[in-house]
Parts: C-alpha cells; sequence; structure tokens
C-alpha cells in the first residue's frame, strides 16, 4: 500500500493551498428536500416515531429515510418504493471489526437498503495505519454489492492532515461519498470541513454534512461550502425555513 501512502502525502501538500472562502446561496424548498437525508438515529426511537419520520419523508419528498440497521426492514415496508432507505453501519463509534461491519451491511442491503453510512475506524485513522483504514472501508463498499456507500470520518476528531487522508483512502477504496459527523461525538457539520473534503474529493464524489444542522441557513451554508447530502433529525423546521 505504498502507492496509497504516496497519494496521501502529495494530497496534503497539495490541500496546504486550500483556502476556504465562505459563501451564500439560495435553494428552493423542493430541492432542498431533495438532497435530504431523513434521520432517527437514537437507540430509544420507537416503531411509531420510525412510521412517522418514514411519512414525513413521503409528505416533503425527502432523499431518503436514514435509520439504524434494525430498522431498515421496517422502513423498507413503511415507504414501499417511494423514498430511498439509508442504513447507518458500525454506528456511532466505528469500533467494530471489518467483517462485523461488512456483515451488517449486507443485511442492511438484503433487507431493503439503498445506502449505506458506515464510520470508519478512527482509531486506525489517527494510528496512520492507512492500509487497515483502506481494508476496512473496501469491506463494506464490497458487502453493499454497489448501493452506495457514504464514510462518516467523524471531522470533529480528525486534524487537518487526517481530514485529507480520511478523503483519499475513502476515495481510493470505491466509496461514492464522504460524510462529516455521526452527531454523537463533540461537534457537527462544519462548512470549512465541508469545503475542504470537497477540494479534495472532486466534484465526481458525493459529500455529506450531517451533525448539528437544524436550520435551512445551516443547511445552505453546508451547500454552497460543497455537500450535494445534508443529514438531518430536523429536516421539516429545515425546509420549513426555505423562501
Amino acid at each position: 500500500m505504498n502507492g496509497l501512502v504516496s497519494k496521501i502525502e502529495k494530497e496534503i501538500i497539495r490541500a496546504k493551498d486550500f483556502q476556504f472562502n465562505p459563501s451564500k446561496i439560495s435553494i428552493s424548498k423542493s430541492e432542498l428536500a431533495s438532497m435530504i437525508d431523513h434521520t432517527l438515529l437514537s437507540p430509544d426511537a420507537t416503531s411509531s416515531q420510525i412510521d412517522k419520520v418514514c411519512d414525513e419523508a413521503l409528505k416533503f419528498n425527502f432523499y431518503s429515510v436514514c435509520v439504524n440497521s434494525l430498522w431498515v426492514p421496517h422502513v423498507f415496508e413503511r415507504v414501499n418504493g417511494k423514498s430511498k432507505v439509508t442504513s447507518v453501519v458500525a454506528f456511532p463509534f466505528g469500533a467494530v471489526s471489518s467483517k462485523i461491519k461488512s456483515v451488517e451491511a449486507s443485511w442492511a442491503v438484503e433487507h431493503g437498503a439503498d445506502e449505506i453510512d458506515m464510520v470508519i475506524n478512527i482509531g486506525a485513522l489517527k494510528d496512520s495505519e492507512y492500509t487497515e483504514v483502506y481494508d476496512d472501508i473496501k469491506a463494506v463498499v464490497e458487502a453493499a454489492r454497489g448501493k452506495t456507500v457514504k464514510v462518516i470520518i467523524e471531522t470533529a476528531l480528525l486534524s487537518f492532515e487526517e481530514k485529507v487522508a480520511a478523503c483519499v483512502i475513502s476515495k481510493e477504496a470505491g466509496a461514492h461519498f464522504v460524510k462529516t459527523s455521526t452527531g454523537y461525538s463533540k461537534g457537527g457539520a462544519v462548512d470549512k470541513d465541508v469545503a475542504l473534503m470537497r477540494f479534495v474529493v472532486g466534484e465526481k464524489m458525493g459529500v455529506k454534512a450531517s451533525g448539528g444542522i437544524h436550520s435551512y441557513e445551516d443547511a445552505a451554508k453546508m451547500i454552497a461550502a460543497g455537500a450535494n447530502r445534508i443529514g438531518a433529525s430536523r429536516s421539516v423546521e429545515i425546509i420549513g425555513g426555505a423562501k
């Protein structure tokens, strides 16, 4: 994996030239709704609460319903093909083996998940065990069998260099998106991080901003920075603020 290390080192050097210039964007209610993964990941979520999230997704045309893998069959049946189904994997810490992650991803896909949001091995990344991080992501990509895989890198826990490395590894491993946060760590989505992630992965890969996005202004700021998907539990409030 010397080639991977070389790519990371080169990208870190290139990213030193990254400059963040905040901008504003105006986006319609329908456009914004089509970019939102409507999310309920609380450990105490009940079936009635899951049903409510599904019904809201159908009413407001959110892109998908994002839930813990346990709820995937229930959501799949509830939305009946009228919304995408997203399952998190190894949520919220990512601190399980690649085998466990791949089994969870495979099970979720078998039971109706269209997309997988996996949490990386954060400790391995911080130890610069890049091959281990690559193999971990690759295992989930393969288990997802062509379904969209988003890699949650948990930006609040990473240095500038680690954020760049996580994006490079995710891209090399065949993931389709990089995602800022679980929403369960010490910080959530930051527009500067979103812009850096977009800078590193380019235009062909997706960037999902998630964690602490509570208003239309929050979401618009992330989209202006380069996000093309938003993860939120307050989705109805968010689009309610759109003009």
